[in-house]
């Protein structure tokens, strides 16, 4: 009976051997699969005098072709590809629609330079309306455009929030599909089984979940593998854990084991892991750009803009902006300083100007939006209001009219004047200072006599005693000539009569009405309203009246010095923007994202030709070549028919000698 086990055990294996060869054929192209081989060792021998005998063939095993190196780095690779192709594709959209490749008058950059253009030509016509329009209409342009960005990388940092709790429904899924055929996989082995096909199958849902994030795996016995995702485990045998995405405290996307709200940001890898990185640094980054851009350029505009007049000249009523908050310490670009009031009495002629200080860290000293208007309505001919959406109302009597103009006053005022003499001059002043600070010049007088015409001159110096300028008021001088004070850009005249050495005079001089910025910062008589990109408007009072557009500091309200100023931010270095013009900060910041999606493709490119390379290394491997499964096919084919043959011959012989006997 021996001969017929060892057929027996022939005919088996040649069965099974074709069962696997088939199977291996059927999934050719099934992806994830790995091709199995059989294991055949020789059956337990037995001897018979000096005979050893065998005992046919055992079917030991069956093989799953695999490098499991191979197959962890095939997983990093495409997990890290994956990350990338989504910054990628993502990068190019925004690109996109920053708009700088088409054409030279399309994209941000082109509004920018037509809104310093029109301000440049508007300060060869301050006073014309088409001028003033036109920046009016450029400014709306290029406000336009700022929101329009800003609002697009809102959309798409929303949509990529969406997208990341999408995906991160997807793992869930996974996991809970790879615990499941763990613990189906552990079954049949446990009980000696082989689940080759289950583990293709686990394996496969652990390549897909490779490419939504970045995965560690462990493999156990059994056949049973465990995922774990930034130091949380995913997957413990046959145990899922499901994840949630969310913001932590400081507003980064994060993950979290679901409901635990215990998150964390090291995530890398995957889909996931680009949704991430574009979310919370690239997409950031440079939506804060852009904000910090448009910040830039309302800042800088409304800090000269609010200072000035327009053709329409001196206020009669003002409102500003509504605010969540009346505290200074909740507006924003506020700070300890003061703002200064010109305020005009039609009728008379007479300007006064009043200080009132700033603190928002004062509770004595004006921190609210409150308190200055309680300290406004005290002026003669001004009275101030803030309404319950928190926006300062500053209006002029009737008679009254005010500003915030820098312009010196046409004449010291009479504490400010020390005259001895028995017939004092009379002295006047005009002009607009060019310091880049406030400051008080004193006019000390030098010799005794008569202005005009005895030995007389005045020295200036400012605040820090330091001699600006000398000036000669003495012979030679006509009395009431106005004389330029140096590179001031003040001038002083002064009237007949005498002077006795050591008499002086002092004149307050302004380089910023509105040192605190509470004025920008609560809209009063701003250019552009708004805090950043999204918000970013022309002023609806200069929308509606552009003679409203402060191209003057002079006290005849007739100059461009403010339209000069303005026109010169487009050439300023803002320290807010790392020491750039707002020209070179855009163009900055187009090339970054050029060259982040540059970089993103050129390793887009690298890992699909790594991954290519792996590819064909797991297909030498793991992979199912007709070819050699058909040569195989004959083999065990053969092997078949031999042992079939084989029976047949044991069993005519048996046939034989029975007869025999």
């Amino acid at each position: 009976m021996a001969n017929f086990n060892i057929g027996l055990t022939g005919l088996d294996a040649a069965q099974k051997a074709l069962d696997i060869i088939g199977n291996n054929i059927a999934n050719s192209a099934t992806e994830g699969y790995h091709r199995q081989r059989i294991d055949l060792t020789p059956a337990y021998s037995s001897q018979q005098d000096t005979t050893l005998l065998g005992g046919g063939v055992n079917v030991k095993g069956i093989t799953r072709m695999i490098d499991s190196l191979l197959e962890k780095e095939i997983l990093r690779q495409q997990s890290v590809l994956e990350q990338v192709s989504q910054e990628f594709g993502t990068l190019r959209t925004v690109e996109n629609t920053l708009g700088e490749l088409s054409t030279e008058d399309s994209g941000l950059n082109a509004t920018i330079d037509r809104f310093f253009n029109s301000l440049q030509d508007l300060t060869a016509h301050p006073d014309e309306t088409i001028w003033q329009n036109q920046v009016v209409s450029d400014a709306q342009a290029m406000a336009g455009e700022f929101r329009a960005i800003g609002e697009f990388l809102t959309a798409l940092e929303a949509r990529i929030g969406l997208e990341a709790d999408n995906a991160i429904d997807s793992v869930n899924i996974l996991t809970d599909q790879i615990a499941k055929l763990n613990d189906k996989i552990e079954t049949i082995e446990m009980a000696g089984g082989q689940a080759n096909n289950m583990r293709d199958q686990r394996d496969r849902s652990i390549s897909d979940l490779s490419e939504l994030i970045g995965i560690q795996t462990l493999a156990r016995e059994h056949g049973v593998v465990d995922v774990s995702v930034g130091g949380i485990p995913l997957v413990i045998g046959s145990s899922a854990t499901e994840l949630e995405a969310g913001l932590n405290e400081n507003g980064v996307m994060a993950i979290s084991i679901a409901g635990a709200l215990n998150y964390t940001t090291n995530v890398q890898g995957g889909k996931i892991g680009g949704l991430f990185s574009l979310k919370n640094e690239l997409i950031s980054d440079i939506h804060n750009n852009l904000d910090s851009l448009a910040t830039a350029i309302i800042q800088q505009i409304n800090q000269y803009h609010v200072q000035g007049v327009g053709s329409e000249g001196s206020f009669t009523s003002l409102t500003g902006r509504a605010s969540a908050s009346g505290d200074l310490t909740d507006i924003s670009n506020v700070t300890a300083g003061s703002i200064f009031v010109r305020v005009t009495n039609t009728a008379t002629g007479a300007i006064t100007r009043t200080e009132i200080t700033v603190d928002p860290n004062n509770a004595a000293d004006n921190d609210s939006l409150s308190d200055i208007a309680t300290d406004l309505s005290l002026i003669t001919g001004l009275t101030a209001s803030v309404n319950s959406s928190n926006q300062l109302t500053i209006t002029a009597a009737t008679g009254y009219k005010y500003d915030f103009l820098p312009a010196v006053l046409s004449a010291p005022v009479a504490a400010d004047i020390s005259f001895t003499g028995s017939s004092d001059p009379t002295v006047s002043a005009s002009g607009i200072y060019t310091g880049s600070s406030n400051d008080t010049l004193t006019f000390t007088v030098a010799g005794t006599g008569n202005v005009g015409v005895d030995t007389l001159a005045v020295t200036v110096t400012d605040s820090a005693s330091n001699i600006i300028s000398t000036i000669n008021i003495g012979s030679g001088y006509a009395a009431g000539e106005p004389i330029v004070i140096g590179s001031t850009g003040i001038k002083i005249a002064l009237g007949t009569g005498d002077l006795v050495a050591g008499d002086s005079f002092s004149l307050d001089v302004f380089a910023d009405t509105d040192t605190s910025g509470v004025l920008s910062a609560a809209g009063i008589n701003t250019f552009f309203s708004g805090a950043g990109a999204e918000d970013m408007t022309v002023s609806a009072d200069i929308i509606a009246d552009p003679k409203r557009v402060a191209t003057a500091l002079g006290a005849e309200m007739v100059d461009n010095a403010n339209a000069v100023r303005m026109a010169n931010v487009r050439d300023a270095a803002v320290t807010a923007l790392g020491g750039l013009t707002c020209g070179e900060y855009y163009r900055q910041l187009v090339t970054d994202t050029g060259q982040q999606l540059s970089l993103k493709q050129m390793r887009q490119d690298n890992l699909e030709v790594m991954l290519l390379n792996l590819a064909n290394q797991q297909a030498e491997t793991s992979g199912v070549d007709i070819n050699d499964e058909a040569a195989q096919l004959l083999v065990f084919e053969q092997m078949f028919q031999a042992m079939a043959k084989y029976m047949n011959t044991i069993n005519a012989s048996v046939r034989e000698i029975m007869d025999l006997l």
